[in-house]
This record gives structure tokens, sequence and C-alpha cells, in this order.
């Protein structure tokens, strides 16, 4: 199982899409749209629906995002901008939920639009369309015709938290929805309940659905996801699992609320909230605590001190997963359940045996066996904050340390022979950079593999695989009917002469679109690199006999900069004894 994002992405955009607006009973029909030979009819029958949910008031530009999900649950993201000059939207679809990017180029589009040479615009679609993904963290810069500004195309860094003002979405979930309401409905997305936004802006609506969805992680929600409602899926609003949609107002008033049952409602507009549940305390006490204690310090939530907040309180609550890994050599590693549970502190207990049962939980904790018995490695966010967290209290890896020095003064000459010819040359290297340099640690370690071993089975858990969640809604598969505007001599659709026959070409409009309760497909997440855990132990105490035989003890009034080119030294001593015996 994976992402619900796609991989190894190679265009930064799928389709760019003009929707021309309702007419009286006529729904929302595509004008026009680039690539021409973008053909999936699914998704071209959906996106009218997306960009034009609802009636709703356009007095400024406003910029949306909605979410497709294929049938084998992965997401396309649509970007739409509205502006209350034209009768149309553009959208942009995606894999990629790079929204200041897309809404930045949606910006370009349509100065491009309302420039009486139509070529500018394909020529400008053409060359972002083909000049690939940048690499994270890298950018590049594409030319307007015409004009001496630039698109720039900025690829996030990896693993990146989400920041404000930098991140649109979260910057307006934080500024519409005070503390308490975020942390209700955190812990409410723990209990996988099902929950509505409602907002009578779209642009709101969209940002507080993709911001909350993001202060998870490294969790992803695996159940019916839809940041926008259109009114033709509002029957979505009966289904009796969980979800997370984004709903307009006027849309959620035509549901008779006996009709919803037990359903977490927030209301964005408002800064309310209802819920039937009490999720927030049902939480841990120790880790609420500190979560309104982090969020309570305003002037250190700029950046992504909001987004740092959440990510703590989910490690002290999972870091725990740690403590439950059986890592036997020649066996894959597993994970225990019980172990995980009577490992934590008694007052996590009875949480966290029902979080055992969370379809987000257990897709957590499959993704990250996967990533440790495939040998990939650790340099997430989450697993930062873990090494931290783990520092403090870690019973069973002292354990299972005092083993591994019993063995290295065992067999420490055959160990420093192997590990010349055995290490990972990412040790190496790590090794090499802590010597050079003795400051950057975190560069130091960041490149270290847990190297797995070939020929494995698939992975052991001993709970019950997740059960397959449900996927938001695509499109009916019926195929789509609308009469096409006339072609320019590239291919693409004219744009030059058809607002003045809108009306004419709508009235000719044919829909032979029916609402359709289609069945929910599985989900599948997964995620990131995270980094090794840190272990406190005096290494050079306990194994100075092997490292140094014939050297006296250590000179505590030294330097400090050598003291703590020392200890870094055996910090990556005490990696490369994991590393031995583990491979």
């Amino acid at each position: 199982m994976g992402s619900r994002l796609r991989e190894n992405v190679k265009q930064l955009f799928e389709c760019f899409c003009e929707v021309a607006a309702p007419v009286g009973e006529k729904p929302a029909w595509i004008l026009q749209k680039y690539p021409n030979s973008f053909s999936d009819e699914e998704i071209l029958k959906s996106v009218p629906k997306f960009a034009y949910p609802c009636e709703f008031e356009n007095l400024l530009v406003q910029h949306f995002s909605f979410v497709l999900t294929s049938i084998d649950s992965k997401w396309t993201f649509g970007f739409c901008r509205h502006d209350p000059k034209t009768e149309t939207a553009l959208v942009i679809l995606s894999a990629l939920p790079w929204h200041e990017t897309f809404y930045k180029l949606l910006n370009h589009i349509a100065s491009l639009t309302s420039n009486a040479n139509g070529d500018d615009l394909w020529k400008f679609l053409e060359n972002v369309h083909t000049c690939g993904v940048p690499v994270p963290g890298n950018s590049i810069s594409i030319p307007l015709p015409n004009t001496t500004v630039n698109f720039i195309c900025q690829s996030p860094k990896q693993f990146q938290l989400p920041s404000i003002p930098e991140n649109r979405n979260l910057t307006e979930y934080y500024s519409a929805i005070d503390s308490h309401n975020m942390m209700m409905i955190f812990a409410s997305m723990l209990y996988e309940r099902r929950i509505i936004f409602i907002s009578k802006r779209l642009s709101r609506l969209s940002a507080c659905v993709q911001a909350c969805n993001a202060l998870i992680y490294p969790m992803i929600w695996q159940h019916i996801y839809i940041p926008v409602l259109p009114l033709s899926l509002i029957d979505y609003l009966l289904a009796p699992m969980p979800f997370l949609i984004g709903v307009p107002t006027l849309t959620l008033q035509k549901v008779p609320k006996s009709d919803l049952g037990e359903v977490v409602i927030l209301d964005a507009d408002n800064n309310t909230i209802e819920s039937p549940f009490q999720d927030l305390e049902s939480l841990p006490q120790d880790v609420v605590i500190n979560l309104k204690k982090a969020l309570r310090n305003r002037p250190a939530l700029l950046g992504d001190g909001v987004s740092r907040a959440f990510l703590r309180a989910l490690v002290q609550l999972t870091a725990g997963y740690r403590e439950a890994l059986t890592l036997q050599q020649g066996e894959r590693i597993t994970f225990n359940q019980n172990a995980f549970v009577e490992s934590r502190p008694s007052s996590m207990q009875p949480f966290l045996r029902k979080m055992l049962e969370l379809q987000i939980f257990q897709q957590f904790i499959e993704e990250r066996l996967n990533m440790l018995n495939s040998g990939l490695g650790f340099s997430d966010e989450f697993e930062m904050e873990a090494c931290s967290y783990s520092a403090k209290s870690s019973s069973k890896f002292m354990q299972q340390y005092r083993e591994w020095t019993y063995t290295m003064r065992k067999e420490s000459s055959a160990f420093f022979r192997s590990v010349k010819d055995k290490a990972n040359p990412a040790v190496k290297y790590a090794v090499k950079s802590v010597k050079d340099k003795g400051k950057d640690m975190k560069t130091a370690y960041k490149g270290l593999k847990w190297k797995g071993r070939s020929n494995r089975s698939e992975t052991s858990m001993r709970f019950h695989q997740p059960r397959s969640a449900p996927s938001s809604p695509t499109l009916d598969k019926k195929s789509i009917d609308f009469t096409s505007p006339p072609k320019s001599p590239n291919g693409v659709a004219a744009t030059s002469n058809y607002r003045k026959d809108l009306r004419l070409r709508n009235s000719n409009f044919t829909d032979t679109s029916r609402k359709q309760y289609s069945p929910l497909s599985p989900s599948s997440p997964e995620e990131t690199d995270p980094p090794l855990e840190r272990i406190n132990i005096d290494l050079m105490h306990e194994l100075r006999d092997v490292i140094f035989p014939n050297t006296p003890p250590v000179d505590r009034t030294v330097s400090f900069f050598f003291f703590f080119t020392l200890y870094t030294l055996l910090y990556i001593f005490i990696v490369i004894v994991i590393f031995y015996f583990t491979s």
C-alpha cells in the first residue's frame, strides 16, 4: 500500500481547463483545455461540478482547491481561480499538492487569457507542461510571453512542515479558527469521526480542510476526503463511515440535521464547533496540556510553530512504537501491539488501545515497518522529534544496548575487522564528516541507512491489517457529452469569440450526467524517511577496554570543542554497532 499522493510525478500539471459558469438550469461546462490530448473523461466530467460547486457570491478574486480520488485511491488536486470580472473559472489539475505554486500559475494564466493574442497562452502552457518537476528545494523559471515577468516554480523542501505565513491554507485556518477548536478537530480526526467544515467562502472552506489534514502528519486521513463538496454529491453527507468534508453553508442548509446523525460541525466563518463527542477530553491529559501550552505562545507560532506543536503531540502519543519493535538478527522487524501499550504511562494506555484500531495509526505503523525492512533511511521531521523525545526514556533500547556492549567485548577484534568491509558507505561518510568538522551532527547522520536484509517476506504485524478505507468521489463512469467550442489551428479550442455567444452554446448543451453514489474504494497511505533513535548511554565508559585498550581515562578538562567532537564520535560508533548487529 502506498500514499494517497502519487510518486515519481513527471509533469507539473496534468491538465488546464477553462470552465464556463452555469446559465439558468444549464450546468457548468468545459470551454477549453490544454493539452487537447488529455482524455480522462471521468475527470473532465467532474471538473465543472467542483469548479462551480454551488451558488456563491463572488465579489473578489478567490482561489480554492478540490480533490478527486481515483480508483486506486490516489489524489488529483484541482486548483481553481474565480474572478468576478469574468464568466469563467480557471482550473489546473495536478498530482502535486503545491497550493501556492498553482495559485500563482493561475494568476499568470489569467493575465494571458485577457490578451488578444491567444497563442501566448498556449505557448506558455506548453512550456510549463514540458518543463518537468524540479527536485525538492530547487526552482525553475519560465518567462511569460511578451513580458519581463517569469513564472518561478519552487519545489518545497522534502519533509518541510507547513509554515505561517508562507502556507496559505494553514494561515487561513489559524486566522479563522482559535487554538481550542483546532485541538477539538485534531482530537476528532484521531478518533476518525464524521467531520464537516462549513463556510460561505470557498477559499476559506478548502483552506481549512486542507490545513487540518496536514496537521495530523505523519498520518494521512484514510476515509472520504472532499475539501469542497459539490451540491450534486450532497448524499455523501449521509454516508455512515468517517469523512472529512468541506460544505458550503447554503448546501448544508438543504440537509435536515436529524439526517446527519452524529457529526462534528465546525463553522469556519463564526469560529464555532458542535460535537456530540468528548474527544479532546478523552485524549491523555498530559498531551493536551503540552499542546495547549505550545499553542498559547503566539509569537512562537509563526513559521512552523503551529505544525510543530501538533507534531510533538503526535510524537508524545506514538513515538513509543519504537519500544514495541522486535529487532532480532536475521528476522524481519515486527510490531507488538501489547508491548506498545504497556511501554507507555498508564494514563495513556486507554487511549492507545483505541488507537490500535484506527486506520490512520495502523497505516502509520505499516509504513514505518516497510521503511525499516526495505532499508530506507530515516530523515523526516517526525523521527527527528521522536529521537529527541525517546532520548528521555528508552528502557528497551537500553537493555538491547547492554546486550550489544557485552557482545562487543566478546567479539571486538572480529568486529573492527569486519566493519571496514561491511559498513554502509553512508556510515563511513558520517564518521569522516564528524572527524573533519565535529559540528554538524545533523548532516552527518542524515545519510545513515538502516540496511535491510534481502529476500525478506511481507511485513508481519501482530494486529489485524487495516480495513480498506473509502475514497473521495471522483465522478460517474458514464461518458462525457458536451458541445465543444471551435478549434484553433494548433488543435486547442479558440477563445477569441466565445464570450459573446456563451449563452447560445449553453442553450445547446445537453447534460447526460446523473448523480451516482458509487462504491467507495480502498485507500492507501505511506510516507517519509525518518532518523535513527538517539540512545542516552555512556558507551565510552563501558567499552573503554574495546575502543581504547591502552589509553588512560579521558581528561574532562579538555576544551569544549574537543569534548563535543569526542562525544559525537561515540554517537557514530553506537550507530556502527547497531548497524553491525542488525545487518
